[in-house]
This record gives C-alpha cells, sequence and structure tokens, in this order.
C-alpha cells in the first residue's frame, strides 16, 4: 500500500530529525560545560534549527548563554551583557527545567553574573 510507505518513510524523517537534535543538544552541554563556547554555540544552533516551534526558544536561549561567556572571553563586555539579557528571556518560559537542565537554577546564575571575568559555565542538571 503506497499511503503506509509514504507513512513509514514520513516516521523515519521525524525519527532522524528528533535524534539529530537530540545528538546536537547533548554535544553542546558537553561543549559548553567544558568551556568550548563557540563550539557549544554551533552545537546548540543546529538543535534550534531542526526543532519544533515550541522548543526554538530554549535552543536559542542556550545560544544566547554560550555566546555571553564567548564575549566574556574575548573582553566584550557589553555583547556579554546583552546575550546574557536574550538569554533570560528566552528561558523564562521553560523554568523551573527542561530537557534535563534546571532552567531555574540557570536563570539565578545568569542574573547574578558579573561581567567581566565570569567564573566558568556550569549548565545545571535538572
Amino acid at each position: 500500500d503506497p499511503t503506509q510507505q509514504d507513512h513509514r518513510q514520513c516516521l523515519v524523517r521525524v525519527t532522524l530529525r528528533c535524534v539529530a537534535i537530540e545528538s546536537a543538544y547533548v554535544r553542546g552541554l558537553e561543549l559548553g560545560r567544558s568551556g568550548h563556547y563557540f563550539e557549544a554555540h554551533e552545537a546548540f544552533e543546529e538543535a534550534w534549527r531542526d526543532a519544533a516551534a515550541e522548543e526554538r526558544d530554549f535552543f536559542q536561549g542556550l545560544v544566547h548563554v554560550v555566546v555571553a561567556w564567548y564575549q566574556d572571553g574575548r573582553g566584550n563586555e557589553v555583547g556579554c551583557r546583552r546575550q546574557l539579557d536574550k538569554a533570560q528571556r528566552r528561558l523564562a518560559p521553560f523554568a523551573p527545567a527542561h530537557r534535563g537542565v534546571d532552567v531555574a537554577a540557570l536563570l539565578v546564575r545568569l542574573a547574578g553574573a558579573e561581567p567581566p571575568g565570569l567564573r566558568p559555565l556550569d549548565i545545571p542538571e535538572a
């Protein structure tokens, strides 16, 4: 039955997309937690591009988080502060926790972050 074949192909595409999102997300967390902020930003952007609309702000918020730390490392205090603000706005709707991240605790850390010279990034687990 051709309609069943189309349905199976659709399920395969959706499953592969979910695997790609999860893989990019986990890679982004690992890179961000280990201080590789630029690379983490690229991984979170991969997840963001493939994510469903209702999750895009979460991934984009994580992009802003790691870019804030990247900008701090480059001595760009203004850029860091802007990224911190954007991250808080994007992530707030996902508190208290989402996808294994303690978003509420992360928001507290972002609100207390004072560039220049941010402490190493810790993305708390839920």
